[in-house]
């Protein structure tokens, strides 16, 4: 088994009116760049439009930052609102992007959620699955160098339309997915799955079994709703109302459910009752984390969030570290003496 890669999910959400963005951006550029040199081994952006507090609405565009100030992590988005976009544009986008990076961007890819963000857009959310599996189609004939058009019943394009330049290493096209009707579209299209939670990465397994996939080659990026701290019950009791703020929003948008018909949490814990974050110390993460790839080697990249919307980047920073040098590294020793 090769090691798996230990990462950070960003959103780039900043609900204080105090921080201004241009120096918040910089402070977590410059804490992505020390991260590398912790051993972090990728970096995973997300997208959405419209947000109050600035969540990230061009992923791209921090992507190749990231890239600038990198030199070997894997840079990917978990996850781009595909239907949003011309997909003549994502391939294009995402091809620039790996040949910054010397082929170290992938796309990650959803059918998206949030009804205001399509109706601004242009677009509508029943349309979302036709316009996914379209788009998915076009970025992979314009990474080919295919020019024969396209007549689809979302997206048209002529033929004799040349995508350059091609990326040199192609990069992979994942998607991501919770329900099961999307994660066997998922399974059918995608080059690997982005999963949000680890209870859907079975469902994907059988998925990719039924589509006649290789169940043995299959790979999954998992990002994790856990806090690794050495005290990670005083961290909550500090960052709970952040987890709070963030979960709340993904209801209130319809991540989850028709938000009429989904509860919103009262308070913190709530949530840790519910299961929807973990609280972890090393000696339970490397536990959960090693039965997790022994159970499913198909799992590649855990990656958390590197700090929730309004906490402080130096207080994420402290978990990343705690991370890097005391989880990863006896996860791995653990994955290779299969002790």
């Amino acid at each position: 088994m090769a090691d798996p890669t230990f990462g950070l999910w960003y959103d780039f959400r900043n609900p204080d009116p105090g921080r201004p963005f241009g120096s918040f951006y910089r402070e977590v550029l410059d804490q992505i760049g020390w991260a590398e040199q912790q051993g972090v081994g990728s970096v995973w952006l997300t997208e959405h439009h419209f947000c109050d507090d600035g969540y990230s609405p061009s992923p791209f565009v921090l992507a190749s930052a990231i890239g600038e100030r990198t030199s070997s992590l894997r840079i990917g988005t978990n996850l781009i609102v595909s239907p949003l976009h011309d997909p003549v544009r994502l391939a294009e986008d995402a091809a620039t992007l790996s040949l910054l990076t010397g082929g170290r961007f992938d796309l990650g890819v959803g059918q998206g959620y949030w009804e205001r963000e399509f109706a601004a857009f242009g677009q509508q959310v029943r349309n979302r699955p036709s316009l996914l599996e379209e788009g998915v189609e076009i970025i992979r004939r314009a990474w080919a160098g295919d020019d024969s058009g396209f007549d689809g019943k979302r997206f048209r394009l002529p033929a004799g339309l040349t995508v350059t330049p091609a990326p040199e290493q192609r990069p992979q096209l994942l998607v991501g997915a919770m329900a099961d009707v999307a994660i066997e579209r998922a399974a059918r299209i995608a080059d690997g799955f982005l999963s949000t939670q680890n209870a859907h990465q079975q469902v994907y397994l059988d998925a990719v079994e039924r589509q006649g996939g290789s169940v043995a080659d299959a790979r999954i990026y998992a990002g994790q709703w856990a806090v690794v701290a050495e005290d990670p019950e005083q961290v909550w009791a500090r960052i709970g109302k952040h987890a709070l703020y963030q979960l709340n929003q993904y209801i209130a948008w319809g991540a989850f459910g028709p938000p009429e018909q989904t509860p919103q949490f009262a308070d913190p814990a709530q949530i840790l009752e519910a299961g929807a974050y973990v609280l972890w110390d090393a000696s339970t993460a490397v536990t959960e984390l090693t039965a997790l790839f022994r159970e499913r080697p198909q799992v590649k990249d855990v990656h958390f969030w590197a700090q929730l919307p309004g906490e402080s980047v130096d207080s994420g920073s402290e978990r990343i570290e705690y991370l890097a040098t005391k989880v990863a590294p006896e996860v791995r020793a653990r994955l290779r003496s299969g002790a």
